[in-house]
């Protein structure tokens, strides 16, 4: 019943899948947790701010506490980094030595 034609006789061009390849997926999702990740970032290095200060209460926490905070916080934020970019890396070289790679790229 339904055929392909536009009713001129010519074939329509053939729509792409809808869904993607698991590699195409994978990397997406990746990109997508590296642009969010400076805004992990800045709400982990904003949360100092939040902490009382030593003329509210006896509770406060002291400014060598929050330095080591925002720093420890610094280096995971690399190392997140780090393993992004080494994620990148592979999944890239793996693409391109999968046989048949080129045909499906446009």
């Amino acid at each position: 019943m339904n055929s392909p034609d536009d009713g001129k006789g010519r074939r329509s061009p053939a729509r792409p899948s809808l869904f993607l390849e698991r590699q195409g997926y994978r990397r997406r999702r990746l990109t997508d947790a590296a642009r969010l990740l400076p805004f992990l970032g800045a709400a982990l290095l904003a949360l100092p701010l939040l902490w009382p200060d030593e003329s509210e209460s006896a509770e406060a926490l002291s400014l060598s506490s929050a330095m080591f905070y925002i720093f420890a916080c610094w280096g995971i934020l690399i190392l997140i980094s780090v393993v992004f970019g080494i994620a990148a890396r592979r999944m890239a070289a793996r693409e391109n030595a999968e046989p048949g790679a080129e045909s499906w790229r446009r």
